[in-house]
């Protein structure tokens, strides 16, 4: 898939592989024009993903080649065992977890999980969790607060499934469990946005001692789509919502929502994806390290003063 603010670049790559394939056919000496191009290519990647709009850091956080929970999981954790079912007759494929082990460190892993393609997304719900997915997901960090292991998840829905049969189902009170569950874990809780974070369906396994972000990810309350159909009547307009919303981690860094800002690879992480793991190897087993050293007693307390401080803003003195 490419996506339009992509294409300058993509031209001027396949001009370059064209001269290279003309060099190899007529031997003819053009590596100087061949390394200028080179440079201007990568001058053109860094300026094009160093200015993305808050709607095209979406479309990057929507990639189907972006990275998803389980290549993740198996990419930076050793012995993965996944674990199925929320003991209620459910075992929903939207939301998968199970234990490993990370730097040799026992962990429980979980998050949303999109499909790659059509068929697979049908079979995934596009990564919109069912009841039975949180109620798994409750079930498995239960598991790891018994057994004093860290918890890791990983954020990548459009929403919590919205369906009639979810309502009917309790979704409302399987996040709201949800929530009020991980507030007392005992456990370090890390969560990770590594593409769409979508409201309730995000924080249903969003309560943690820190949160990290991809810096093409998003987090918003609801989809920029949504929130201009609400507001505007007009889908289209989306642009415009995504803007409002302060939807990139850059801004949810100013306002305090974000605890840690991961760099991507330039271009972005679906075209560098072992770049990217390294990168959210390193920055989890350094969230670990510290959060390990401290009690549970001080991980709920600094977990109950962070989600208090959200949304707390001060007016300035009148002149």
């Amino acid at each position: 898939m490419l996506l339009d603010f992509e294409k300058p670049l993509v031209e001027l790559e396949k001009r370059i592989q064209q001269i290279r394939d003309i060099a190899d056919e007529t031997h003819v000496d053009v590596s100087e024009e061949i390394r200028q191009l080179e440079e201007r290519a990568t001058q053109l990647r860094q300026e094009i993903f160093s200015s993305l709009s808050p709607a095209q850091r979406l479309q990057l956080a929507r990639h189907p080649r972006r990275p998803s929970t389980l290549d993740y999981i198996q990419a930076i954790g050793d012995e993965w065992i996944e674990l199925h079912g929320d003991r209620g007759g459910s075992d929903d494929p939207a939301l998968v977890g199970g234990i490993a082990r990370l730097d040799g460190i026992p962990v429980v892993m979980l998050g949303h999980q999109k499909g790659r393609d059509t068929k697979d997304n049908v079979a995934r719900n596009f990564g919109m969790a069912s009841p039975g997915g949180y109620r798994k997901a409750m079930r498995l960090m239960e598991h790891a607060n018994r057994f004093g292991m860290p918890i890791l998840t990983f954020i990548d829905t459009p929403g919590a499934w919205a369906g009639i049969e979810a309502e009917h189902l309790g979704q409302g009170e399987a996040i709201a469990y949800n929530l009020r569950e991980m507030f007392g874990l005992d456990v370090p809780i890390v969560c990770t946005v590594i593409g769409e974070g979508g409201s309730g369906g995000a924080l249903g396994i969003g309560v943690g001692d820190r949160l990290l972000m991809f810096e093409h990810a998003v987090y918003t309350v609801a989809t920029p789509e949504a929130c201009a159909a609400i507001l505007w009547k007009d889908a289209s307009k989306s642009s415009q919502a995504a803007e409002a919303l302060k939807i990139t981690a850059r801004d949810l860094k100013e306002l305090g929502i974000l605890d840690r800002l991961l760099s991507e690879p330039v271009g972005g992480v679906h075209n560098q994806p072992v770049e990217a793991t390294e990168i959210l190897k390193t920055a989890l087993i350094e969230e670990l390290r510290h959060l390990c050293g401290l009690t549970p007693e001080q991980r709920r307390t600094l977990r109950y003063e962070k989600f208090r401080r959200i949304g707390v803003f001060l007016e300035g003195e009148p002149d």
